[in-house]
């Protein structure tokens, strides 16, 4: 049936994929960002199509008057928590910043609080994170969600956190909340730094410079950004409250695999230089209870997500391959 989702972070690279997705399925959509403001890479026809309203999500005055009530005649019976500030150099490397604390704790808890307070309450899906689990043995790499939480980083301890905040608004306000744990994803317009975005960048430049990656043999679990979202809104409408949910691909592939079958794809051979040579295993989601209850299923291959990511920077990729460098 159509919602009508508010999204927070929807300037974001997944929040744009979100919104196209919800639009897709006939839902109205509001979109909030820091600034009010779309990004360099979000696309002509979602700027026409989503209002998208500022809203600071780690500001210490709380949540402005004015933003709430647009927000309640807007009516969502939904809000899809995306916002976050994740990028490593601003969550800090052992404990998390100021900044981090601010958005991905307090902004959660601000979420949660405006949703108990709107006359329909909506279901709010908050957007966890892998990095809430600690680093597996290399013979026993999948992780369900039981699976004892200890995160390594602090992007990681924070998205912990949001997740307390979140249990907490269930069993206090009575939010009616489903968790997302997402694991590592890309696709078109998504921005370096991150894997497949930096290889495409690299690989989208005109020379024949060494590709550099971190090492070729760390372990993950790959999905579609695409494949993500249309998981998000499956449990919106089907997920259990209060449950948490993994969403990922379930493949463990390693990335000199995936770096090699972008370089097929991009015609082209360059040779690859490791600057964190070694192997690392990164958590492989179980995703058994998201498929029980949402009858999910991956739709992209592999080799569309990479093709699609390297055309993308091939068509628009070449301001942000400058600043990128700077």
């Amino acid at each position: 049936m159509p919602h009508r989702a508010l999204i927070t972070g929807a300037s974001g690279f997944v929040g744009g994929f979100l919104a196209e997705h919800l639009l897709a399925a006939g839902d109205q959509v509001l979109g909030c960002s820091p600034d009010g403001r779309w990004t360099e890479s979000s696309p002509v026809g979602l700027r026409d199509r989503v209002e998208l309203i500022a809203w600071d999500l780690g500001a210490p005055e709380g949540t402005p008057d004015a933003l709430w009530q647009r927000i309640r005649s807007f009516r969502p019976d939904v809000i899809y928590h995306l916002a976050a500030v994740s990028t490593p150099e601003h969550c800090g490397s052992e404990e998390p910043t100021a900044a981090a604390v601010a958005v991905n704790v307090g902004g959660t808890r601000r979420v949660l609080q405006l949703a108990a307070s709107l006359p329909t309450p909506p279901r709010v899906l908050v957007v966890s994170s892998s990095h809430v689990y600690g680093l597996p043995e290399a013979e026993c790499f999948r992780v369900a969600e039981s699976t004892p939480l200890a995160p390594r980083s602090a992007y990681g301890r924070t998205k912990l956190a949001a997740e307390k905040e979140a249990h907490r608004a269930v069993c206090e306000l009575g939010c009616d909340v489903v968790i997302a744990r997402p694991f590592q994803h890309g696709g078109p317009r998504q921005t370096a730094p991150v894997m497949l975005a930096d290889w495409a960048r690299q690989l989208s430049r005109a020379d024949s410079a060494p590709i550099k990656v971190r090492t070729c043999n760390a372990y993950v679990d790959l999905s579609d950004v695409r494949d993500v979202v249309a998981a998000y809104r499956l449990l919106v409408e089907h997920g259990v409250r209060g449950e948490v949910y993994n969403v990922g691909s379930g493949v463990n592939r390693r990335t000199g695999d995936i770096l090699s079958l972008m370089c097929r794809i991009a015609g082209q051979e360059r040779r690859i230089v490791e600057l964190y040579p070694g192997r690392k295993q990164e958590p492989i989601a179980d995703v058994t209870r998201l498929v029980r209850a949402t009858g999910w299923s991956r739709a992209i291959a592999l080799e569309q997500t990479l093709a699609d990511t390297l055309a993308w920077w091939r068509e628009h990729g070449r301001g942000l391959c400058l600043s990128a460098e700077k």
